[in-house]
């Protein structure tokens, strides 16, 4: 039998009758837009849900090296945590507890007030945790990290 051929063809013309390709093009430019279209999806369900998701963590504003993500408004606090634990609040050394008292203070007069933290660079990862968890559990959510412009 030869190929092209249409079996049991009887009649003898010899036609050659060309296979037909299934062309995939089209099939993997269909696969691959939802797959786009999941994970965007996937990513906007995400931040949607409770919590942000799996458990997300703090909402931070990462500043980028070298440009101000944040501008501190007058009504913002700029808390300052010194290298051996200290805090620092508007140039006075306090306590965790008059710290908290200034985070609550604050979140009565302007819900929307941004903490704006400023660690050395030897504070220990858990101190700078401690001052955003004090932040968030008086109510201010909207935390920053500031950071010194890199050159």
């Amino acid at each position: 039998m030869a190929m092209g051929k249409v079996p049991g063809d009887g009649d003898g013309s010899g036609e050659d009758v060309g296979f037909a390709e299934i062309n995939i093009t089209p099939l993997t430019d269909i696969f691959l837009v939802l797959l786009i279209i999941f994970m965007v999806t996937s990513s906007v369900i995400v931040q949607q849900a409770p919590g942000g998701g799996a458990q997300a963590g703090l909402k931070v504003n990462l500043p980028k090296g070298g440009t101000t993500d944040v501008t501190a408004r007058a009504t913002d606090l700029s808390v300052a945590i010194l290298s051996d634990g200290r805090y620092v609040l508007g140039g006075n050394v306090v306590s965790e507890d008059e710290l908290k008292r200034a985070f609550t203070e604050a979140q009565q007069k302007n819900p929307d007030t941004i903490v704006i933290v400023q660690a050395d660079e030897g504070v220990p990862h858990g101190t700078v945790v401690q001052v955003m968890e004090l932040a968030k559990s008086v109510g201010l959510g909207q935390l920053a990290i500031g950071v010194r412009e890199s050159k």
